[in-house]
């Protein structure tokens, strides 16, 4: 695959993907087939009675649904360095490290080659129908992109994020460059040990070739979000290294210094440029196009967790437009975004029949399921990739070729439509609920659309939330949400009560306001956090061995995330508890 990219194709890119979701169903038989014929002599396989089938039916019914925690044994193996073929046919000897958002510790899931292969036939094909609409001619990204250490387990295994095992795959320059998206910053940014100075140096490399700068992207639009509130920190001493060609002396990675020496040229003309323009800004409004006259588009992921950084996110880019890329997890990829025209909020991913086998469990049975009082017996019955029905809900089921067998991945998406055979989906939400008491059920996006409908009241003073999150605090009767704010200025006491008040009222679940009326879930209690709290949570997770590129902020934090709790609660300034329903 790797031979190939250099002759990148967008018409070809397109015909392909017509060709497999045209007929999804026959693809995805073969995938199965491929994945299993693959791994036939893997012990997991081999234990449950396969015995080198490789039909669907055969599949289902030998082989059960697991989640990671099922898996975790054969995993560990590995990790200690198990060697012979427990999970796959081959040996696994990397380790991809989940971002950890759901449970506050990372998760380990294994990866290979193939899964690498996935990743780039899911960047090649939602880049030919971008490139279609936003056409790049040779230009450059800036991306905001950062490498975190690989390191070997006490086996011998090597692990990292995700996104590290992509960076460092030798085939990643080569698949940006083969589609005209070479980055901005040299290797030695992208894989330094020191994100601040990774991140300050992106920003440079972008000034320095602001005309060449075509895209700017990074995997999350919370990463792009950050650069730019860091750029309004830095910008006068980023004008001064351009002005003097000499860098910041707060950047003291050797490697990176040797590296940006070479870019780096005294040019006062560029930095009188650059200061002008940022001193004509209105409050940072349409800071990207400014100072990169030709940007097509701004990129990343922009669904689920992120959604709440889109208003930041337009505010910096002006009239371009954003373009929410692909959907995927630590585990795999899932789907494409062959709509690059669609604002984020109504993006939609077109499952590719070939990258893995995928499975969806009905919503509505799961629901019947736990209502049941022999649930603990039953199973549930999911569905085939062009089996699900437009306007139902649910749960994916994924096996890939890196040693995931019918996995629960823990999202729950809607059809939307279909093109041609294949679903096109938009996530939902993770399928546990977010926030829970008695009978209330309130989920990530409940949560941002009240957190978003308060707000409304800080930006009359013209404030933002920069960051937020959630907890359920049990620890006296009855027991309440607690919402943690981060918040770019100071508000009023009558402003902040409003937004407390505002927030309890915005949890429009039936379940949520019964319970309160009768007093079965205390007061909402909004707790401001001093500025800076949450980069601190950043900071504490990148010393656990997370990336930037990908760190999500968890929008609830469970009890057994004892340490950003504790961080939360430190840098509370003000809390207010809500007289909604006195």
């Amino acid at each position: 695959m790797l031979e190939k990219v250099e002759e990148f194709n967008t018409e070809r890119m397109m015909e392909e993907f017509e060709r497999v979701t045209k007929d999804a169903e026959r693809i995805q038989r073969e995938t199965l087939k491929r994945i299993l014929e693959d791994n036939a002599s893997a012990e997991y396989l081999l234990n449950l009675g396969l015995n080198g089938r490789t039909d669907p039916e055969s599949f289902k019914a030998f082989v059960p649904l697991v989640t990671h925690k099922d898996l975790e044994p054969y995993i560990n193996r590995i990790i200690d360095g198990d060697f012979s073929s427990v999970l796959t046919g081959k040996p696994i000897t990397t380790m991809s490290l989940s971002s950890g958002t759901t449970q506050g510790k990372p998760k380990y899931v294994p990866w290979n080659d193939e899964l690498f292969d996935t990743t780039l036939q899911i960047y090649h094909t939602s880049f030919a129908f971008r490139n279609r609409v936003f056409p790049i001619n040779n230009g450059k990204a800036l991306g905001f992109i950062y490498s975190s250490k690989q390191f070997k387990t006490k086996g011998g295994v090597l692990a990292g994020t995700a996104t590290t095992n992509v960076f460092r795959n030798p085939g990643f320059q080569h698949a940006m460059k083969a589609i005209q998206s070479p980055l901005c910053s040299p290797d030695e940014v992208i894989f330094g040990p020191d994100f601040h100075q990774s991140l300050y140096c992106h920003l440079l490399c972008g000034l320095i070739f602001r005309e060449e700068v075509q895209l700017v992207s990074s995997i999350f639009a919370h990463s792009i979000v950050y650069a730019f509130r860091t750029f309004e920190q830095v910008w006068e001493e980023l004008c001064v290294d351009i002005k003097e060609g000499v860098l910041n002396s707060k950047v003291t990675v050797p490697s990176i210094r040797e590296a940006m020496s070479k870019l780096l040229k005294p040019d006062p003309e560029l930095a009188n440029l650059i200061h002008n323009k940022c001193m004509g800004l209105s409050n940072w409004y349409g800071l990207i196009p400014e100072l990169f006259p030709n940007v097509k588009y701004v990129h990343g992921i922009m669904t689920g967790s992120m959604e709440p950084y889109l208003r930041k996110l337009r505010h910096y880019a002006g009239e371009l437009p954003l373009l929410t890329s692909d959907y995927g997890s630590s585990e795999g990829w899932i789907g494409t975004n062959v709509k690059p025209t669609v604002p984020p909020e109504l993006a939609t991913y077109t499952v590719l029949p070939q990258i893995g086998y995928f499975e969806f469990i009905p919503l509505r049975e799961l629901e019947e399921i736990k209502g049941d009082a022999s649930f603990l017996c039953m199973e549930p019955k999911p569905v085939g990739l062009t089996e699900v029905k437009v306007g139902e809900e649910y749960e994916i089921v994924i096996t890939n070729p890196a040693g995931l067998y019918r996995y629960r991945l823990g999202d729950v998406v809607k059809v939307m439509g279909f093109h041609n055979s294949a679903p096109e989906i938009k996530f939902v939400r993770r399928s546990n609920l977010l926030l829970s008491i008695n009978i209330d059920k309130n989920t990530e996006k409940d949560l941002q659309l009240a957190v978003e409908s308060a707000s409304q009241l800080l930006a009359e003073e013209k404030l933002e939330v920069v960051d937020y999150t959630s907890h359920i605090d049990l620890s006296k009767e009855p027991g309440h949400y607690v919402i943690f704010w981060e918040i770019s200025g100071e508000a009023s006491e009558e402003v902040l009560g409003g937004c407390c008040n505002c927030l309890d009222k915005s949890f429009v679940d039936a379940g949520y306001t019964s319970s309160r009326k009768v007093n079965c879930i205390g007061a909402l209690e909004l707790r401001v956090v001093r500025r800076g709290t949450f980069q601190k949570i950043l900071e504490h997770s990148l010393a656990l061995g997370a990336a930037v590129s990908q760190f999500k902020t968890s929008r609830c934090v469970g009890p057994t995330n004892t340490k950003v709790l504790q961080i939360l609660n430190e840098n509370v300034v003000k809390n207010y508890l809500s007289t909604a329903f006195n």
